[in-house]
């Protein structure tokens, strides 16, 4: 009986040491990337275990946020409540849920007035940002609400046509985010209290647009990096101080993708549009951004983001699945089947919630598409506003599980390798 139960220990803590939280935009890194391991290699054909699916959860396109045994997401009913919620892993089922505001924009055109924001996971506490602006530090216990701010009101906010998408960066002890225009482009407030830190005037008074901010660690600063309306942008971690821009990238109103960094490169991309490589120099007090490459189209101009693994760069444009050479954008392959969507790379494997709803597991190699598993969740919800509208949810992989997030719904699938 002792030697079962040290067995069974063994096992329980070899899983445990697999498993990886969700907590935020894109994962731990903020990079799409996740180190959980144990995953299935394969799925059957009729696509993994589904666990349960979550109905009425409210619209959006938030992406989950998930730690220990909760989910977390933003979502709205009508125009007048958009509201943070916990849900329970075990079943999907709503733990609290609390109101924000109203959403931003709603007159927008195209019409996608709805939840964006990805909440920020931070131990006893969580931040979230609601589409007008409304930015709120909760207890992620009960969802009661510590102190809250208006993009708009307090920081003379602008945001795009679209409203606000921003999920907030929680950086040690300080809160980033991107009211946009003039006076306060980008802030940073203590996550404690939501006093501020530092403002951030980027010159040309720059509006937000729909990516989030990422950490870069390169040039010899440490920089918070966001996607402007006017093009890609850095600035000092400490200071707020502007440190660099560049502006190829951010000629159209669709700046959504978060830039992605790897070996003090940082890549930018439109949706749709150009992409463009840059590399981070010391200049002076200062840093700058040279141009490595710029060209229209691969390796990612879809909403859905991109990954870095190795020297391999994956993404999708309206052809589909694309990899990448990193340091040049050399094409190694494309596979059009899978059409545009959101990415996340996994031990070894990418997953893709395309736009058309259909969920993907490919290797991460860069000699050839090889895929690895497909299906459609079951039980979709029906599309009531613009027919350009799409499935344009995150994909998440946290603790065994995948979380397919469309509109109103949520799926929770099995996807550990048991």
């Amino acid at each position: 009986m002792r030697t079962r139960r040290l067995l069974c220990g063994a096992i329980l803590l070899s899983l445990a040491a697999g498993a990886a939280d969700w907590p935020q935009w894109r994962g731990p890194q903020r990079n799409g990337v996740s180190t959980e391991t144990g995953l299935l290699k394969e799925w059957p054909k009729a696509g993994p275990r589904l666990v349960w699916q979550a109905k009425d959860i409210g619209d959006g396109y938030s992406t989950p946020s998930v730690v220990g045994n909760r989910v977390y997401l933003l979502s709205n009913r009508g125009l007048d409540n958009e509201f943070v919620q916990a849900l329970s892993t075990q079943d999907g089922k709503q733990v609290w849920a609390t109101r924000l505001g109203k959403v931003g924009n709603p007159n927008q055109m195209p019409s996608f007035p709805t939840a964006r924001s990805t909440p920020t996971m931070d131990g006893a506490l969580m931040y979230a940002l609601d589409s007008d602006g409304d930015l709120a530090c909760l207890e992620t216990a009960s969802g009661k609400i510590r102190w809250r701010k208006s993009l708009r009101a307090d920081f003379g906010g602008h945001p795009g046509q679209w409203a606000y998408s921003e999920s907030p960066l929680v950086d040690g002890d300080a809160l980033v985010v991107t009211p946009g225009g003039a006076q306060a482009t980008l802030v940073a407030l203590n996550k404690k209290t939501g006093e501020t830190i530092w403002k951030s005037a980027v010159p040309g008074g720059d509006d937000a647009a729909y990516a989030s901010i990422i950490i870069v660690e390169a040039a010899g600063h440490k920089q918070y990096v966001q996607f402007l309306a006017k093009g890609v942008a850095g600035v000092d971690a400490r200071t707020g101080r502007f440190l660099w821009r560049y502006g190829a990238t951010g000629k159209g109103n669709t700046n959504i993708l978060s830039a992605v960094t790897s070996g003090g490169y940082v890549y930018t991309s439109q949706n749709p549009g150009s992409g463009g490589l840059l590399r981070l120099t010391a200049a002076g007090q200062g840093v700058a951004a040279e141009e490595v490459y710029l060209q229209r189209g691969p390796p990612s101009t879809k909403a859905g983001g991109s990954v870095v693994v190795g020297a391999t760069h994956y993404g999708t444009t309206p052809e589909g699945l694309v990899a990448a050479d990193w340091a040049t954008g050399k094409v190694l392959w494309q596979e059009a089947s899978t059409g545009g969507g959101a990415i996340l790379a996994a031990e070894n494997r990418l997953y893709l919630h395309g736009e058309n709803g259909e969920v993907t597991l490919a290797e991460t190699t860069p000699e050839a598409y090889r895929e690895k598993g497909r299906f459609m969740p079951p039980d979709r919800p029906q599309r009531t506003r613009a027919a350009m509208e799409k499935a344009w949810a995150y994909p998440v992989v946290a603790n065994g599980r995948l979380y397919i997030r469309e509109l109103d719904s949520l799926w929770c699938y099995d996807i550990g390798g048991k």
